[in-house]
């Protein structure tokens, strides 16, 4: 193209891409921004801009990706300006950067890398050229970190290993300009098999299998795992079938099915797929038998399910600690144990009686059934009451929860397995003298694991600086041990015996019927109840639904991230962070969102009492904390609002945005356990009078600087936070702060 024809060309006829790099130019600039360059245009008298054009085009800065220049643009470009015309007012308004958009580029790659599977040891080349009128320099990238000694237009290494895999990028640099190369993969095939150190070059570009998949034999309810590789350039396709069918979702160089059924054996093996410029490949690996044996390991659960309370905060009795972060820690250890977990904070009597409710919807013939209960407690008859936040003072079993009773629902049940962890005091009620009338089956299927004695209590801690309680502390180092549950249980005991602080104090006792090697490692063998375990698993995934993470656009153009986070069943972590404003706005600041609780919106985790989740939530937020939620009986809608300045506006007021969002009942809020009890609950198995009770609080003297109360040990120091945990947590969201400007605008597109 001519620079004549150039010159004539309309505006309105320019690449979208090149308008929105010269608005951007002109958006940013004060001095020689689009106020000016309307200023140079107003005085021509064939696109004469009037001061009602300007104020159009300046409130633009208010909409959602609103721009003054490309609505500038749009009103010269209507009026017949060409780009001849656009040229000489940036050359007038001395914007040379503004004017660079409108000439050719200065530096164009030719030649792009492209993605390549090869094997280990073999030799990696990756090219890429580019053109200039001026000397280029290149600096291949291995994600976003420089790769040594890779200044040239090829990056070879040789010989290539399993760590060299992974998403490259070259950078081009001239005088003037600089351009990135596009994203590319290259993976690395570790194979047995010799090539005889061939260079990847010598398969001339195609594709050819070099890991075939291997016959299987498995029991049901263990994991199937089907490899297979093949090199090429660029990287193949996989996908897996069955019996000649596509399996859904399997489109990996390794196949991974956990916890096989009998209707999963058959005949696997995998297209292998490719496609260039030049050509197209397919072909098939070898196919493979996987024979999958209806055998039942001795110990094996068709589900396991586990119900966790802490109760803390209680209005008529004294305030407890460890049960919150015993809670955290058992949760994430039974996850790893395949155990759906409910772990709830905080619970009145009504509330506890429907989580048990929920509980029992959850079991089934075979299952796991594990409840772990860390309060106030006490025990009469053989009979162990948990103690709401609510019970009065003294409280009575009316107003308690009876374990036993709990226990007979589940034997209904048909459970595989019944384990209890009481983490409480087991001192008579001297006050309650109702005797339950519970009468349990004989079954060999019963593990209690009491953090105490009976007739003693247990406590938390002064001063010794541990966060778990006692029993957690030393529980949570044998759990995920592969040993029958009362060999797990009695080296607890045994390393509870050897702990100075509570010698002659508390001991842990266990009381079991179990007759079998029963573990709560054992796998999860639905059998023929797979359709019944689906329904459970739909139910107990009613109480862990998080709303999905959310950006709000604001008409300013500004964006804010919403994420969330589940500390608890019924503990709601909202994290906010502004992710995008206007280049023209000077200032931009999110308000508090509107919600009741009084600590919320905090700039760390730690100001709003989330110390157990403040490691692995992403950092540089605004953060509140919803607990309780099992009393929302209604959708939760907040407000978010949105304050900001801007540097073409002609005065420094802000201006205020605000958006409302409503994210549906989230976690146990679901449930509704704040209704009624139902007339199935624990309670009407459990008859017993409702005369008024009382309980002592029984305390050694204080140069013991033990606090009972409960079933864990209570630190003096109020203000303490509880370690930093590794273990993953339930989030819709995370923000990656490792992430710099630099990677942010490089995705791989692959």
């Amino acid at each position: 193209m001519s620079d004549s024809l150039e010159r004539n060309t309309k505006i309105s006829q320019l690449k979208e891409p090149l308008v929105k790099k010269l608005c951007e130019v002109l958006d940013k600039s004060s001095s020689k921004g689009w106020r000016k360059l309307g200023e140079i245009v107003g005085s021509d008298r064939r696109f004469k801009v009037s001061s009602d054009d300007m104020e159009m085009c300046s409130l633009k800065v208010l909409e959602l990706e609103g721009s003054p220049s490309l609505m500038l643009l749009r009103l010269i470009g209507e009026r017949g300006c060409t780009t001849g015309h656009l040229m000489d007012y940036l050359q007038t308004l001395g914007n040379q950067d503004a004017l660079q958009c409108l000439k050719p580029p200065a530096l164009q790659i030719v030649i792009q890398p492209q993605s390549v599977a090869l094997i280990c040891g073999h030799n990696l080349r990756l090219s890429c050229h580019a053109v200039c009128k001026s000397p280029v320099q290149y600096q291949w990238f291995k994600y976003n970190q420089e790769v040594p000694n890779s200044l040239s237009p090829d990056l070879v290494i040789s010989p290539v290993h399993l760590k060299d895999a992974g998403f490259y990028i070259c950078r081009v640099n001239s005088v003037d300009a600089f351009e990135f190369s596009q994203w590319v993969q290259v993976d690395v095939l570790n194979v047995g098999v010799s090539y005889g150190g061939q260079s990847y070059q010598s398969l001339d570009g195609r594709m050819k299998v070099v890991i075939q998949p291997q016959s299987q034999r498995l029991h049901v309810g263990e994991n199937l795992q089907l490899e297979c590789g093949a090199v090429g350039r660029p990287i193949p396709r996989y996908q897996w079938h069955r019996n000649g069918v596509p399996i859904a979702n399997a489109s990996k160089r390794k196949l991974t099915i956990p916890h096989v059924m009998q209707d999963q054996h058959g005949r696997y093996r995998c297209e292998i797929s490719s496609s260039s410029s030049s050509n197209s490949e397919r072909m098939w690996t070898n196919e493979v038998d996987v024979i999958i044996d209806d055998i039942y390991a001795i110990g094996g659960a068709t589900d396991k399910v586990a119900l966790l309370i802490g109760n803390l905060s209680y209005q008529n009795h004294p305030q407890l600690k460890a049960p919150m972060v015993d809670v955290y820690d058992l949760t994430n250890l039974l996850r790893q144990l395949n155990f759906k977990v409910v772990s709830l904070l905080d619970l009145t009597e009504s509330e506890m009686r429907n989580a048990v409710d929920e509980f029992l919807l959850l079991l089934h013939k075979g299952v796991y059934g594990l409840l772990y209960y860390a309060g106030h407690g006490y025990e009469n008859y053989g009979n162990s009451f948990m103690v709401p936040v609510d019970a009065p003072n003294p409280y009575r079993s009316a107003n308690c929860l009876c374990v036993q009773s709990i226990l007979k629902l589940m034997q209904e049940k048909e459970t595989g397995l019944n384990v209890f962890l009481l983490d409480m005091c087991r001192k008579r009620n001297i006050h309650d003298d109702s005797t339950p009338n519970i009468v349990l089956r004989v079954t060999a299927n019963i593990v209690f694991g009491y953090a105490t004695c009976q007739d003693a209590e247990a406590f938390e801690l002064s001063s010794s600086g541990f966060t778990n309680g006692v029993f957690v502390k030393f529980l949570k180092k044998r759990l995920l041990d592969d040993e029958k549950i009362t060999v797990v249980l009695d080296r607890v005991a045994e390393d509870m015996g050897q702990f100075d602080a509570t010698k002659g104090k508390q001991a842990l006792e266990i009381r079991s019927s179990l007759s079998e090697r029963r573990a709560l490692t054992d796998p999860i063998l639905p059998g023929d109840s797979a359709d019944l375990l689906h329904a459970h698993s739909r139910q107990w995934a009613k109480a862990h639904e998080l709303p999905e993470s959310m950006c709000l656009n604001f008409d300013c153009g500004a964006q804010i991230k919403l994420g969330f986070a589940a500390e608890f069943s019924n503990v709601l972590v909202i994290y906010t962070h502004i992710v995008k404003k206007p280049e023209d706005m000077s200032s931009c600041q999110a308000h508090d969102l509107d919600v009741d609780p009084k600590e919320m919106n905090r700039e760390t985790p730690e100001e709003t009492g989330i110390y157990l989740l403040s490691s692995c939530l992403p950092q540089h937020c605004l953060y509140t904390r919803l607990s309780s939620l099992q009393k929302l009986r209604e959708e939760l809608v907040f407000t978010v609002c949105l304050q900001g300045t801007f540097a073409s506006m002609d005065d420094d007021h802000p201006v205020h945005w605000t958006k409302s969002v409503n994210i549906g009942k989230p976690l146990i809020a679901r449930l509704d356990l704040h209704r009624a009890m139902r007339r199935n609950s624990c309670l009407q198995t459990c008859m017993m009078p409702h005369s008024p009770s009382h309980s002592p609080c029984h305390s050694p003297g204080p140069e013991h600087r033990l606090y009972p109360h409960h079933g864990s040990l209570q630190a003096q120091d109020n203000n303490r936070s509880p370690g930093r945990l590794s273990i993953p947590i339930e989030a819709t969201d995370d923000i990656d702060e490792l992430q710099t400007v630099f990677i942010n605008s490089l995705q791989p597109q692959l």
